[in-house]
């Protein structure tokens, strides 16, 4: 069977744990925790990370500090793509920002420019961009518009762990950025997530919010500020702002250290593996919008069939074969019940295509040419025509 993701904990990374476990008496977040933080930051090239227990809770911490620092209303407007994770956009609902849906493109998946321009209005403030499943968006013409209307930028990545655009990681274009450390995704802490950010301010407010809003969380040379600020409150239960319990714990950060070891190597074999994919889809692309990056982290390898009758045959023919597949992450989101008041679903035509007509397949460092000869076999067989051409 192919499935989407396999254990992707190696032995040494589980014997790292075991040890930490018979050595330490503090499993709650604690020094692991901030080690981990420090080693992300070094390979993703940023000031600082503040390590929470999920990307979702990223993304919520990320919008609720990015408003309280830069003083958004509420209902301000966030620009989203409609193909993204649900929980960018309900973390702009919860933080009572308003999401302005906008249709993606067919090469990146990322914002459709042109009606990203066209959906700007007095009340908008953000432009919330998803690299998605490993494709970094066109950030010099996001950037143009961003600038030209005084925008602030914030990026998903939580399908991207180091992809680049023009050689930058994919996270440092914006104020700030969020990844993931889910199970399915490159590199795991079984849960978890980061918010990252070269604003040293901005991150007070994510470490503050991530523990209830706690002054004592912060830095121990900031501590002496605010204890004289409010003396008359016990400083370990001095709140500065509105906050959560979003906390990560040691174990958590234990296995995320061991897994950053063995980062770059599962990225050089998923796009190994999706260079292979390309060579195999190419008899039959013109039945595909085939995507590609120069600066693609391989998340898994995508079908957006022209037409969903094939779609529906390749998928058909897949769970035939064993091997798993997921819609392109959540297709257009404005079919979903919980955002149809924001939109028409059937005005986002890309997104549609999306949803209708895609498809995608596991991707990691346990598929292997044995896997990618089946693949091809299958296709084969299953557009016998598009290779007799």
């Amino acid at each position: 069977m192919w499935k989407l993701q396999e254990n992707i904990l190696e032995d040494v990374d589980k014997q790292y744990l075991v040890d930490f476990i018979n050595s330490t008496e503090r499993f709650t977040q604690f020094e692991k925790v901030k080690q981990f933080e420090a080693a992300w930051s070094a390979w993703q090239q940023i000031g600082y990370s503040t390590y929470v227990n999920s990307g979702s809770s990223a993304d919520l911490i990320m919008m609720d500090a990015v408003k309280e620092y830069y003083g958004l209303e509420d209902g301000a407007e966030v620009l989203v793509p409609a193909v993204t994770w649900t929980t960018n956009i309900t973390s702009v609902i919860q933080t009572k920002l308003t999401p302005v849906f906008v249709d993606v493109n067919l090469t990146d998946f990322s914002f459709d420019c042109d009606k990203l321009e066209a959906a700007i209005t007095p009340k908008t403030k953000i432009i919330l961009i998803t690299h998605l499943i490993g494709l970094p968006a066109n950030m010099d013409k996001i950037k143009e518009i961003a600038d030209k209307h005084n925008l602030l930028i914030l990026e998903d990545c939580c399908e991207s762990h180091g992809a680049t655009y023009n050689g930058k990681k994919v996270g440092n274009f914006g104020v700030a950025s969020t990844f993931s450390f889910y199970w399915g995704h490159h590199l795991t802490t079984v849960e978890g997530g980061t918010i990252c950010t070269d604003n040293d301010e901005l991150n007070d407010l994510f470490i503050l919010k991530r523990s209830h809003g706690l002054a004592r969380e912060l830095h121990p040379s900031k501590h002496q500020k605010y204890k004289d600020m409010y003396p008359d409150i016990d400083f370990n239960f001095l709140f500065l702002t509105h906050g959560y319990n979003f906390r990560n714990t040691e174990l958590h950060a234990v296995l995320g250290i061991e897994q950053l070891k063995h980062l770059d190597k599962y990225i050089a074999i998923r796009n190994a593996n999706h260079k292979k994919y390309l060579d195999i889809i190419a008899p039959i692309s013109d039945l595909l919008y085939v995507v590609d990056n120069p600066g693609i982290s391989s998340f898994c390898l995508p079908f957006i069939f022209k037409n969903k009758k094939d779609k529906d045959l390749f998928k058909k023919i897949l769970i035939e074969n064993q091997i798993e597949s997921r819609p392109i992450i959540s297709g257009n989101l404005l079919v979903q019940p919980c955002f149809k008041q924001y939109g028409n679903y059937a005005d986002f035509k890309n997104a549609q295509v999306v949803q209708e007509n895609g498809i995608y397949i596991g991707n990691n460092q346990f598929v292997n040419d044995e896997r990618l000869g089946k693949l091809s076999a299958i296709l084969k067989e299953t557009f016998a025509n598009e290779y007799s051409v």
